[in-house]
């Protein structure tokens, strides 16, 4: 049974730092591609971050220079390091895992597994 479990989330002041991490089970993250996702409130979820099994990585536009994805194959996990936070950037943030990098880049429809997701909340 694959699960993912996020942590980190919490709130913080606006040009703060989070680091969020993804535990993984019942799969070995060095053959999937791992994302990071968001939904804010009222808002459909998009990908904020991607990183394939050879260290390809992809960011969306808006976190770009402020956020970095990494992964520890050893350790099976997977993290979001959150610079220079606005409050835009709250939402609740999700650990994602597919085999293949077109569906996460696509979009969340036809990912494999999901976490359950941790709050950011960033104060103006």
């Amino acid at each position: 049974q694959v699960q993912l479990v996020e942590s980190g989330g919490g709130l913080v002041q606006a040009g703060g730092s989070l680091r969020l991490s993804c535990a993984a089970s019942g799969l070995t993250i060095s053959t999937y591609v791992m994302g990071w996702f968001r939904q804010a409130p009222g808002k459909e979820r998009e990908l904020v971050a991607a990183i394939s099994s050879g260290g390809t990585t992809y960011y969306g536009d808006s976190v770009k220079g402020r956020f970095t994805i990494s992964r520890d194959n050893a350790k099976n996990t997977v993290s979001l390091q959150m610079n220079s936070l606005r409050p835009e950037d709250t939402a609740v943030y999700y650990c994602a895992a597919d085999r293949f990098w077109r569906t996460v880049v696509a979009g969340p429809g036809g990912v494999d597994y999901w976490g359950k997701g941790t709050l950011v909340t960033v104060s103006s």
